[in-house]
């Protein structure tokens, strides 16, 4: 018989590859600073609520995620800003579509609005992801070029909305490059973006913004019916190895997003540490004022030596190295230190323990 091959669709095979942060090899001692992790260990109060919940692994998970999907409801209800409450007031559960990480809930918002030959403006380059879930769906990616310092050209990218496009990706601060959008910039930017397209802000990083007008994703949800805004509990509560991120946005849409989710996409463990996590906010963030600080502290010290590292609002800096790019991570992982390498353009890398700061001030310093 002929031997024959199950095709695959064009879409699948031509995907680009997700490339995840570097790790040490095993029995290998280095400081991990390559994929925007948190520093710290879950609290202990969160680490009670995983282990309890580990008794309960036989059974599903509540599939909707009711009781997380109000408690980060009330959550948003309670820090409202005054622009904020001008819109349709108190942010509903009915308004939270919970997932498997910010990446999954972003392919289902994708897959509610995008079919096959439909456009996705986003800016080039920015998370990984992007090209990947809109292949996956079907559409067509359109990449905005960043503007200077690694900022996203938001004047380019209405430019680029056609009649074809469904959906607008915007990341603040940007992953890799940690420059963020204004308040002012992205509300005069969803004035000129026709309604019927769809503009997912992504808010990953929200959490280490300090800039002055930083964006206030609930008052743009509540001026444009079309936003749809993307966070995580990996980043600044510390939860990247279970895997939750939710959306927020109108009911309708909402409910369309939650239609192609993955059913049970977010384990029992998941939820109840989320939930601990919402209890212990206040404590986590004072975290991620010290991961702020440190910071300052790397972005400091980076530019003494003479390097030229673009305003960050994330928990990772960007140095453009082009094609030194691929030298200079080799040879920081020798020295101790695992950073993100994007081949050709520059390495990003992680805030991380105060000792991984001074370890790579150290290898920067002679490097250059």
């Amino acid at each position: 018989m002929t031997s024959r091959r199950v095709p695959l669709r064009p879409a699948i095979d031509a995907l680009p590859a997700y490339v995840p942060g570097g790790r040490a090899p095993v029995g290998a001692a280095a400081f991990k600073l390559s994929s925007n992790e948190n520093p710290y260990p879950p609290l202990a109060s969160v680490q009670a609520a995983i282990i309890d919940a580990a008794s309960d692994v036989n059974r599903y998970p509540d599939m909707f995620a009711t009781e997380l999907t109000e408690a980060i409801a009330t959550e948003l209800t309670a820090t409202l800003s005054d622009a904020a409450r001008d819109g349709d007031g108190d942010i509903g559960p009915d308004q939270v579509v919970v997932g498997n990480g910010s990446v999954a809930v972003l392919g289902h918002v994708v897959e509610a609005v995008v079919d096959a030959g439909d456009e996705v403006v986003f800016p080039w380059r920015s998370f990984e992801a992007y090209p990947i879930v809109v292949s996956v769906a079907g559409g067509t990616s359109v990449q905005v070029p960043l503007a200077e310092h690694g900022r996203i050209d938001l004047d380019a990218m209405a430019a680029a909305v056609t009649e074809r496009t469904r959906v607008v990706m915007v990341c603040t601060p940007n992953n890799p490059t940690g420059a963020a959008v204004t308040h002012t910039e992205l509300m005069s930017f969803l004035a000129a973006v026709p309604g019927d397209v769809l503009v997912v802000v992504d808010e990953a990083y929200l959490e280490f913004v300090r800039c002055d007008d930083p964006v206030d994703g609930p008052a743009a949800l509540a001026a444009h019916p079309n936003v749809v805004l993307l966070r995580t509990f990996s980043k600044a509560y510390g939860l990247a190895g279970l895997r939750v991120g939710y959306a927020v946005a109108r009911p309708r849409v909402a409910a369309g997003i939650r239609a192609a989710s993955t059913p049970f996409g977010v384990s029992h463990v998941a939820q109840r540490a989320a939930l601990a996590s919402l209890r212990a906010k206040d404590e986590l963030l004072r975290r991620v004022d010290s991961i702020v600080d440190e910071r300052t502290r790397l972005v400091d010290g980076l530019r003494a030596q003479g390097w030229d590292v673009p305003d960050t609002e994330a928990n990772f800096v960007w140095l453009a190295l082009g094609d030194r790019t691929g030298r200079f991570a080799a040879e920081v992982r020798t020295a101790g230190v695992i950073v993100r390498p994007f081949a050709g353009e520059g390495v990003r890398v992680s805030v991380g323990e105060r000792e991984a700061t001074d370890l790579f001030l150290r290898f920067t310093a002679g490097w250059r």
